[in-house]
């Protein structure tokens, strides 16, 4: 018979404590499993026998990993040593964007569908738009302070009269749920056709004009989306919505006259 190969053993030092259980310690422990690897698993379950393996190891966090009685590191080096990716939490990424957008374009597909009985209707583009205009409201709203100081980076308006910055949010989320529900048009259009063409036209000047490198604040303070062709589709879509129901919505009301 052929003897069974023996898996590669690791030790994982790692936080299990009766209030915190590192996530970290847990990610790394599931990694190491993944890549065939039979884990001494040993818990720091107090801060004092935390702090000790610091000291002695030299090292400011946890979880730490050994292979072969070598010190791989933490989580993120413990990737590193098996090629694996590791984001750069600085780095600019239009991940959140597409997310968003993926995300809300399958729910004004699934309302379409549960609407007409079709996903793929003028109304799905239209509620697509506003719920993507919802959206990136809320994002903006889990933290004003954040976003107004990003946007006051590059927008024209902003930067003369800065309680712009903090009206935005609120605007572009009104007029995205009045776009939503189809009513007081009268409202919702001037509303998202000014700020979206003011945005348009500070993304189009810093963008390229300026030819500044700047993130984007359109999924708030915190997002790293680079300013540039997304930001400026996103406002130029704000635009073409308000345009398309302001003027359906002035057919209709010639009609109804």
């Amino acid at each position: 018979m052929t003897a069974k190969t023996q898996k590669p053993t690791a030790t994982l030092y790692r936080m299990v404590m009766d209030h915190h259980v590192c996530p970290y310690g847990l990610k790394a422990l599931h990694l190491l499993k993944s890549q065939g690897f039979e884990v001494d698993d040993r818990w720091l379950t107090t801060r004092d026998a935390t702090d000790a393996f610091k000291a002695e190891h030299g090292v400011r966090t946890t979880p730490q990993t050994f292979i072969g009685g070598q010190r791989i590191g933490g989580y993120d080096d413990l990737r590193r040593h098996f090629g694996k990716h590791v984001p750069d939490p600085d780095a600019k990424s239009y991940t959140p964007v597409i997310a968003l957008f993926s995300m809300t374009a399958l729910m004004a597909l699934a309302v379409s569908h549960i609407a007409f009985g079709n996903p793929f209707t003028l109304h799905a583009l239209e509620w697509f738009i506003a719920i993507s205009m919802i959206m990136l409201a809320m994002l903006k709203l889990q933290n004003v302070e954040t976003f107004s100081s990003m946007f006051l980076n590059y927008d024209l308006l902003a930067k003369r009269w800065v309680p712009y910055a903090y009206i935005y949010p609120f605007a572009e989320g009104a007029a995205g749920v009045l776009m939503l529900a189809g009513v007081l048009t009268w409202l919702s259009v001037p509303v998202a056709l000014f700020i979206g063409t003011i945005g348009a036209a500070s993304v189009f000047k810093a963008v390229y004009i300026d030819r500044r490198d700047l993130k984007c604040a359109c999924v708030g303070g915190s997002g790293s989306v680079p300013l540039g062709f997304i930001s400026l589709t996103e406002n130029l879509m704000m635009v073409a919505m308000a345009l398309w129901m302001g003027a359906r919505w002035t057919g209709i009301g010639l009609l109804a006259g």
